[in-house]
């Protein structure tokens, strides 16, 4: 016991190997459960509609590609805010205004479908006058690394054939209402 009687206490710790952690999804301007800020939200309810940073950690083994969306559950129907998929496998996220389509802010083979208001890429909340409306924000962890889907495809369609070939998938959800 001469630690002990000099003043080091020592202190065991367990390691669990193999246990993989969670794969997850957070954003620096959106918390979970939060509301979405000004500069995310569509121009037509006055933001600035550009996309959040995401950054996704601990992807699965076997991960080969990415993708992205952001729905809202609360319109009739659902509504597709953004759809974007092939985001290369050493992408740890996504910069702001990657749903911006050929702003080089999204890894270069990302294709991003046509959304809800009929424009590629993302484009952010703006429900009708009444209660707020939730946000859905997923990333994908892929089998494939690129999805046997066109560009043209509908986003249904994609949502589809992404979550066919999801092995993870990790999301959050926040509010906008005006």
């Amino acid at each position: 016991m001469k630690h002990i009687a000099s003043g080091l206490l020592l202190v065991a710790v367990s390691v669990i190997v193999g246990v993989a952690q969670a794969f997850t999804l957070t954003s620096p301007q959106i918390k979970p459960n939060g509301t979405v800020p000004l500069q995310q939200v569509y121009t037509r309810c006055g933001g600035g509609n550009t996309s959040p940073q995401l950054e996704w950690r601990n992807p699965p083994a076997g991960t080969k590609s990415f993708a992205v969306s952001v729905f809202d559950p609360d319109a009739p129907g659902g509504f597709w805010h953004w759809v974007a998929f092939n985001i290369d496998v050493g992408a740890h996220g996504l910069n702001p205004g990657a749903g911006t389509p050929h702003s080089g802010n999204a890894p270069g083979d990302t294709v991003q479908l046509e959304n809800g208001f009929d424009q590629h890429g993302y484009s952010g909340p703006c429900p009708p006058p009444g209660k707020p409306h939730h946000y859905v924000f997923t990333a994908y962890a892929l089998d494939v690394p690129v999805l046997p889907v066109s560009a043209a495809a509908g986003a249904n369609d994609a949502i589809k054939a992404i979550r066919k070939h999801a092995i993870a998938t990790a999301s959050f959800t926040a509010r906008y209402g005006r």
